[in-house]
């Protein structure tokens, strides 16, 4: 099983998260960012990874260091169970409706981390949260898992929903990204024999 813990501690936050990639969706999440719970709640239950995360953060402040860090904590401990990524699919793609939104995603699981956002929002809140916060987790998240990220909004005005899309998008792509390919089960996928680097 491709399991990982991960604590990550700093003088603004102290994040606890446990993934395991072969799971059935199961999560406990509790970041005392009420938002960023339901859609870590929804990466897990798309991505069929069960996820735990414990946070606790100087929200006093604002709830942007406990996001980024959270995006950082989730994104190392699907690193190391992904360990050498030997066998891997390695890239997966997603359109994730939302009612009005239509978001795309697409991941290659290449150690090469990279995002691309192209996502625009038609307020700066949802609920109490600012959506500008989405960016830095999404960003902490593709720099610490190793993975290029693309993350298209196509259309769509209810921010709820996009941001929603945009992580249903992501379970839905990644879980193709990190699914074993049961015909090279024990090749790393890049002709080089190793990820990281160039092609």
């Amino acid at each position: 099983m491709r399991k990982a813990k991960v604590k990550r501690k700093t003088k603004e936050t102290t994040i606890e998260v446990a993934v395991n990639l072969d799971g059935t969706g199961q999560y406990a999440v509790s970041t005392g960012v009420g938002f960023l719970d339901h859609m870590l709640e929804q990466l897990s239950r798309h991505s069929l990874i069960d996820l735990r995360v414990t946070a606790a953060g100087d929200l006093g402040v604002d709830s942007h260091h406990t996001t980024e860090d959270i995006g950082i904590t989730v994104g190392d401990a699907v690193a190391k169970a992904l360990g050498d990524r030997k066998g891997i699919v390695r890239y997966g793609s997603a359109m994730a409706p939302m009612d009005e939104v239509l978001t795309r995603v697409v991941v290659d699981a290449s150690m090469r981390p990279h995002l691309v956002w192209r996502v625009k929002f038609k307020s700066p809140k949802v609920g109490d949260t600012d959506t500008e916060l989405f960016k830095e987790w999404f960003q902490a998240f593709a720099q610490a898992a190793g993975l290029t990220l693309h993350v298209e909004t196509l259309y769509g005005d209810n921010n709820h929903h996009i941001v929603e899309s945009c992580y249903k998008g992501l379970a839905r792509a990644l879980r193709q990204a990190v699914e074993i390919d049961s015909r090279k089960a024990d090749t790393v996928p890049s002709t080089k024999g190793v990820l990281g680097g160039s092609l």
